[in-house]
């Protein structure tokens, strides 16, 4: 196990648990003591969580961790994700993509499809997308203005008005750290909202995608209501009570 995954493992722990010891770490990640008080301190030096005597508790911060952080957790959902959200989008036409490791997945998977060859264009806030894509010459990038988050690499703020105010998507695809038929689709950071709310409302299609563990949960602030939502595309582990409520509220599922 890297020390990435060994420190997201652990900040999921504590995610769920709230408060973990040295040696119930160690347990259950089968590493020695005296690695995880190294990680316990590596992870505290970057106000990830706050040590205790013997441990460390969660902090906030926990539940809106760096996009590096994210990237293993339920990769082979997401993965499936991709793939079947990548079948509402066809050659020529302009996607929307907000940050984020589902939208990331799927961005990597679109450019790679061999019947979207002949081209189609790519709108997003996320450098590490646009990053990643530029290089595939039949994907055309357009990225907005804004100032970088580190957590997530999306652009926020005003500056990401004048151009997306300027576009109009054929589909966008959302990444969302909650999904709620009260609430609607919301984020952890008020300003991703900000960016993404302005995002869909350039779209004729917005399909949420995310993985069935953000599904009937609320996040600090909302993007959407949830009849903005036209689609959600998550994995097979959503239960089928809050797939009902998501079809009432007229939001298609697709489960990969």
């Amino acid at each position: 196990m890297s020390r990435y995954d060994r420190w997201n493992a652990i900040l999921e722990l504590l995610a769920q648990e709230g408060r973990l010891s040295v040696e119930e770490a160690a347990q259950a990640l089968d590493v020695s003591t005296a690695t995880i008080r190294r990680d316990f301190d590596q992870l505290a030096q970057q106000q990830m969580l706050m040590r205790t005597r013997g441990g460390a508790v969660a902090q906030s911060v926990s539940y809106d961790l760096p996009l590096r952080y994210k990237t293993a957790r339920h990769a082979d959902e997401k993965h499936r994700i991709a793939g079947a959200a990548a079948e509402l989008v066809t050659p020529g036409a302009v996607v929307g993509l907000n940050g984020g490791t589902t939208t990331s997945e799927l961005a990597r998977t679109l450019a790679t499809l061999t019947r979207l060859e002949s081209g189609f264009t790519i709108v997003t806030n996320a450098l590490n997308i646009a990053s990643e894509l530029t290089v595939r010459q039949h994907v055309k990038i357009v990225v907005t203005g804004g100032v970088a988050r580190q957590q997530s690499y999306e652009l926020i703020g005003p500056l990401a008005t004048g151009v997306l105010e300027q576009v109009t998507l054929d589909v966008a695809f959302l990444g969302v750290d909650a999904l709620d038929v009260g609430l609607g689709a919301s984020a952890h950071h008020e300003g991703e909202a900000s960016v993404n709310n302005l995002l869909i409302s350039r779209a004729a299609q917005v399909v949420v995608v995310a993985d069935s563990s953000k599904i009937g949960k609320r996040a600090f602030s909302r993007i959407c209501p949830i009849g903005q939502v036209d689609a959600l595309v998550t994995d097979a582990q959503l239960p089928d009570e809050l797939a009902g409520e998501l079809t009432e509220a007229g939001v298609k599922v697709v489960r990969a």
